[in-house]
């Protein structure tokens, strides 16, 4: 786990931190010393109930929906009142169906809409709008959980692979303008054990884990730790994906 006081003093905002992914990495940047803020969209009692787990002190919930500008903006203000800078920023909130890629007719424009809405453009608002609290830190990091999706075009749906192939690009754009002050990083898994896909159970993830390299199933910790690991250690990389898939895309 990462050191108590590795990252004393610094503040972390992750959206979609009530559960799943975001939950983990909550855990362990407050592991690290951090005070973090917890963005949740419906799950104020999951978030809240992450609060009362995690140590230190000076932990918050913010309620926000990420496809909404007004409700961004309201969060935004909250970080800005209570820390007046923002150190970390993970932007893991996301949404998905499982739609086969041949069933273009399940897959409709309202749905493919919402879809980027939410994947691509929902963490371009927030760090939008996060951007002058990230530049008053003068060394923050901005990480954002993609998928191998964006890359292989394989996944829950095409329009989900196309909103992750956005974000990776949208990384790179950011990557290249706001350095030095801000660095920019995608992490992307492969399946990871959480319910974020309907209908993926623990039985189908092990299965497919055997016909990979490592024959391991992805866990929400592993993605956690590539998160923390883009904070604190890969202090020289920016524009770029660090791929946590255990060998599924090789």
């Amino acid at each position: 786990m990462a050191n108590s006081t590795e990252l004393k003093g610094k503040t972390a905002f992750v959206t979609g931190g009530s559960s799943g992914i975001g939950a983990a990495t909550v855990t362990i940047l407050a592991e690290a010393g951090c005070t973090v803020i917890i963005g949740y969209h419906s799950g104020v009692e999951r978030a809240e109930q992450l609060i009362d787990r995690l140590p230190g002190t000076g932990h918050a919930v913010a309620q926000v929906d990420i496809r909404d500008p007004a409700s961004i903006d309201q969060a935004i203000a909250l970080l800005d009142r209570q820390f007046g800078k923002l150190d970390i920023l993970v932007n893991s909130a996301g949404t998905t169906r499982p739609i086969p890629h041949r069933d273009l007719d399940a897959l409709d424009e309202h749905l493919f809409d919402d879809i980027l809405l939410t994947n691509a453009r929902g963490p371009y608002s927030v760090t939008r709008r996060a951007l002058p609290l990230l530049t008053r830190s003068g060394d923050a990091v901005v990480v954002n959980i993609s998928s191998v999706s964006g890359f292989t075009g394989s996944g829950s749906n095409i329009a989900y692979c196309a909103a992750k192939a956005a974000l990776d690009t949208m990384t790179k754009s950011f990557a290249r303008v706001f350095g030095p002050e801000v660095r920019f990083l995608c992490v992307s898994p492969a399946s990871v054990a959480t319910d974020f896909v309907a209908g993926r159970d623990r039985a189908a993830l092990e299965a497919k884990a055997e016909n990979i390299p490592l024959k391991r199933v992805v866990e929400p910790e592993d993605v956690a730790r590539a998160v923390f690991a883009c904070v604190s250690h890969l202090r020289t990389a920016t524009g770029t994906r660090i791929v946590i898939d255990a060998g599924h895309t090789l």
